[in-house]
C-alpha cells in the first residue's frame, strides 16, 4: 500500500520511540535511497547535507542553493516509498519569514516529512544564533509545516557542546526548541553514557544523536532511552572506504570482490 505524505509524516513521528530508537541510515541520492530502503528492518531514511554537497564537489554549509537542496530532496524522496527526512541545514534563509517559505516549499515540492535544522550561524558549530532567535527559527519552520498541512517532524539540532559551549546552555536550548515546535532534539556532543543519561533526564522531549565508532553503542543508546540515531556523512565515508579498498585490491590484480556483482537498478 502506498502511503500519502500525511500518513508518512504521522508514521515517521510515531517511529521516534524512547528506548526503541529509529535508526536512519543517511543517504544522498536516488540509488542509495532505494538500496537502503530495501534493507531488512529499515523504516525511514534521512539525507545528509554534507554527503549531498560533497558528491557534487561542493563544501557543506549551504553550499547548495535552495533550489538545488530541494531538488536533491525531491530525487531522494521519489526513489523510496518510505518516509524521508531532509537535512535542511539552516533553512536557507537569514530570517524567520524566509524559513517559513522555504520549509513549505520543501514539503510541497519534495514530499519530505521531516527536517533537521541547525542553530549555528555558519558552517562551523560555533557561534550559534542566540537562543531566542534560534527558537524563533524553529517556530518559523513549524509555521511553514502548518501552512502545508503536513505534520512535519522537526529534529532541531543543538550545536552547543560540539562547538565547545556550556552544558546548561545546551539543555536550555534543547528545551526552548521543543517549546517552539520541535518534535525531537538532535543533541550533538553526547559522547559518553553519562552525558546521554543527563540529557535524557534534563531535556523535556525525545532525543536524537549521532552514532559512530568510539561513541555509545547502539544497543546501549536504546537502553538509555534515545529515540533516534543517525550517522550523518559517516555512511558516505563507509561507502568510500569500501570503494577505495576494492580499487586498491583490483589495481594489485587481486581477486574480484563478491560485491562487484551486487545487483542494483533504479
Amino acid at each position: 500500500m502506498t502511503l500519502s505524505q500525511l500518513q508518512k509524516a504521522e508514521l515517521f513521528n510515531a517511529l521516534h520511540v524512547p528506548g526503541e530508537p529509529l535508526i536512519v541510515t543517511n543517504v544522498w541520492d536516488a540509488i542509495t535511497a532505494k538500496i537502503v530502503s530495501e534493507a531488512p528492518g529499515v523504516k525511514a531514511l534521512a539525507t545528509a547535507s554534507h554527503s549531498i554537497s560533497n558528491v557534487r564537489g561542493i563544501e557543506d554549509g549551504e553550499g547548495l542553493s535552495l533550489d538545488e537542496a530541494i531538488r536533491a530532496a525531491t530525487i531522494i524522496a521519489a526513489a523510496t516509498p518510505l518516509p524521508v527526512s531532509a537535512d535542511f541545514e539552516k533553512g536557507y534563509a537569514s530570517d524567520a519569514a524566509g524559513i517559513t517559505r522555504n520549509v513549505r516549499r520543501l514539503i510541497e515540492e519534495a514530499g519530505i516529512v521531516g527536517i533537521n535544522i541547525e542553530d549555528s550561524v555558519g558552517a562551523a558549530k560555533a557561534p550559534q544564533f542566540d537562543i531566542e532567535t534560534a527558537a524563533a527559527r524553529i517556530a518559523a519552520a513549524r509555521a511553514g509545516a502548518d501552512q502545508s498541512g503536513i505534520p512535519l517532524v522537526i529534529n532541531a539540532r543543538v550545536d552547543t557542546l560540539a562547538g565547545g559551549g556550556d552544558w546548561d546552555e545546551a539543555v536550555a536550548r534543547a528545551n526552548a526548541y521543543l517549546g517552539a515546535g520541535a518534535d525531537v532534539v538532535f543533541f550533538l556532543g553526547l559522547g559518553d553514557e553519562d552525558k546521554v543519561s543527563r540529557a535524557i533526564e534534563q531535556v523535556h522531549g525525545r532525543l536524537s544523536v549521532i552514532g559512530a565508532p568510539g561513541l555509545v553503542p547502539l544497543k546501549r543508546l536504546a537502553e538509555l532511552g534515545i529515540s533516534r540515531v543517525s550517522f550523518g556523512p559517516g555512511t558516505l565515508g563507509l561507502t568510500l572506504a569500501a570503494l577505495q579498498k576494492a580499487a586498491t585490491n583490483l589495481t594489485a590484480l587481486g581477486d574480484y570482490p563478491d560485491e562487484l556483482g551486487f545487483p542494483f537498478k533504479l
